[in-house]
């Protein structure tokens, strides 16, 4: 697998084999491949938390809990656009179309996306969810530079025949990952990640979502 091949692709599992471990040691040498991500003046602005077993378990049961009780958190940096245009309003809901249309639940069945959407905290039957935080103080480049590093671990997860799925669902909930996480308060949580072997016969897994070719996002200039 070259780099295009891997960049191209890449996609977001739902489903993986949670029969299947994943060893320490390759968790760590995906990490360390993906620690070459750049980062400006090389200050490496990136804190990985990997949850497994009992701890991973743990932060599963809060989420779950808090989000079947119909308790929707609060995020403490805002994912999305406060309002919302086109194209990207366009581009999400087709994204979302998309994907229940594939698993034949209609978005207005509230129970079906309900259970659904609660598979996120279970990390997709990943064995191994990841937790990625960043100290207060930093600005917007170093936010740059972490997706750099994301985007890294993603494709040398890859490179080890593993795949997967970065999860913003936990972050509504980050007053109770944190403190799972033993993580200290200068910290904030970015994002999570389920990381394991995907069940290449899920029905969920052939889902693709489209990308715009070069031409709709470039603008070329030479004189």
């Amino acid at each position: 697998m070259n780099v295009s091949e891997a960049i191209e692709g890449r996609q977001s599992i739902r489903a993986f084999d949670s029969d299947r471990e994943v060893t320490r040691e390759v968790i760590t040498s995906i990490l360390t491949t993906a620690g070459r991500a750049p980062s400006g003046s090389n200050i490496q602005p990136w804190h990985v938390y990997v949850v497994t077993g009992a701890a991973k378990n743990r932060i599963s049961d809060v989420c779950k809990a808090r989000y079947l009780s119909g308790d929707e958190g609060e995020s403490e940096y805002h994912y999305y656009p406060q309002t919302w245009r086109q194209p990207y309003i366009g581009r999400r809901r087709q994204t979302g179309f998309g994907l229940y249309g594939l698993l034949g639940i209609d978005k207005a069945d509230a129970a079906a996306v309900q259970g659904y959407r609660v598979t996120n905290y279970d990390f997709f039957g990943a064995p191994v969810g990841l937790f990625f935080t960043i100290d207060r103080d930093m600005e917007l480049g170093s936010w740059v530079d972490y997706g750099m590093f994301l985007q890294s671990i993603m494709l040398s997860a890859r490179g080890a025949g593993l795949e997967t799925c970065a999860q913003a669902a936990f972050c509504p909930y980050y007053d109770s990952v944190m403190p799972l996480l033993r993580a200290p308060d200068e910290q904030m949580l970015i994002c999570g990640m389920s990381l394991g072997y995907p069940q290449r016969d899920a029905v969920i897994n052939s889902y693709r979502t489209e990308r715009l070719d070069a031409e709709a996002f470039t603008t070329f200039l030479r004189d």
